[in-house]
């Protein structure tokens, strides 16, 4: 049960009610909207992260689902394997994704992603060894676009388990 209640969308904005319609009402956004030019923007961003740029999306699925991981925020897992399922990860690289850049299902780069999700939410700083293995065969734009996923799914995870956000099946 989430900490505290969710927004009550009949006494909110038809700005939010509306952002609240495009995102299919989940708890996540119910609990965003408390703070509508947070929850807006939150979305821009997400949306931007998700749909725009040229960060290959299975490479980024596979980034937010990990990172996800690490944070043990079983919404967020949940939510992004059925999203990377959708974007043409496959069964077996979705179930190792749990043991990491270890499982033999992944690829070179795929393993050079996890590494570099691994660090960037587990450490100050990506070593050199694992930023030049990514940066080998990801143009710098894509860098940043995987940079800034795992950044968001970072937040977003430490956000659904603080608020003990609710899973919705």
């Amino acid at each position: 049960m989430a900490r505290i209640d969710y927004v009550n969308e009949s006494a909110a904005s038809e700005r939010t009610r509306d952002v609240l319609e495009k995102n299919g009402r989940r708890n996540i956004f119910r609990m965003l909207a408390h703070s509508e030019s947070h929850f807006v923007n939150y979305c821009r961003l997400g949306n931007a992260i998700r749909f725009k740029g040229t960060l290959d999306p299975q490479l980024r699925e596979i980034a937010i689902s990990r990172a996800g991981i690490l944070c043990e925020s079983d919404y967020e897992v949940i939510a992004h394997k059925r999203i990377g399922r959708a974007a043409g990860v496959s069964d077996a690289k979705t179930d190792a994704l749990e043991e990491g850049a270890c499982a033999d299902a992944f690829t070179a780069q795929e393993k050079a992603v996890l590494r570099f999700t691994d660090e960037v939410v587990t450490q100050t700083r990506v070593s050199d060894e694992t930023f030049d293995a990514v940066a080998a065969f990801l143009e710098p734009e894509a860098l940043v676009e995987l940079h800034l996923a795992i950044g968001y799914y970072i937040m977003t995870s430490k956000f659904l388990v603080t608020f003990d956000i609710d899973l919705q099946t």
